[in-house]
């Protein structure tokens, strides 16, 4: 019983992630119209490819670490589900999934910083905008790839 239960909380989150997937995916759009018409407002309308170019390029970089962080969430959020743990368990758990938690909002507080210290042209706040954006729609497919895998 408590293995379907805990199944369902998993699916669940992956339903959320997907709900989640998509308001970033319109957001992506939003931000890219928005960006464009401010670099063509500026005269440097030529310049938006680039920077979806260069978004590209760096979120293929950060691939394979956001791929293998999500991986080992969703591994430990899949050996977690089936079973009822010990206390020590639990208290290892809870603290592996600290250090996640940490480790996201330690690259949401990043990219704000990166933001911020950004000088305020359109065309380098496009590609970081667009950086962390896919970032999390990377992690977001990942994990829930990860975890339909792993279900198997």
């Amino acid at each position: 019983m408590a293995v379907n239960l805990d199944l369902k909380k998993i699916n669940k989150t992956i339903k959320i992630f997907t709900v989640a997937q998509f308001g970033l995916i319109a957001l992506l759009i939003y931000t890219a119209v928005n960006f464009q018409q401010r670099l063509q407002a500026v005269g440097r309308g030529y310049r938006f490819m680039n920077g979806v170019v260069y978004a590209f390029v760096i979120q293929l970089l950060l691939f394979y670490p956001i791929f293998r962080f999500a991986a080992k969430e969703a591994e430990r959020d899949l050996a977690i589900a089936g079973v009822s743990p010990t206390q020590e368990e639990a208290k290892e758990f809870a603290k592996k999934k600290r250090w996640t938690d940490v480790a996201k909002m330690s690259v949401l507080g990043f990219y704000f910083i990166f933001a911020l210290a950004s000088p305020p042209d359109p065309f380098i706040l496009s590609i970081i905008i667009y950086s962390f954006l896919l970032t999390v729609l990377t992690y977001l497919q990942c994990y829930s790839f990860a975890v339909k895998k792993g279900s198997k």
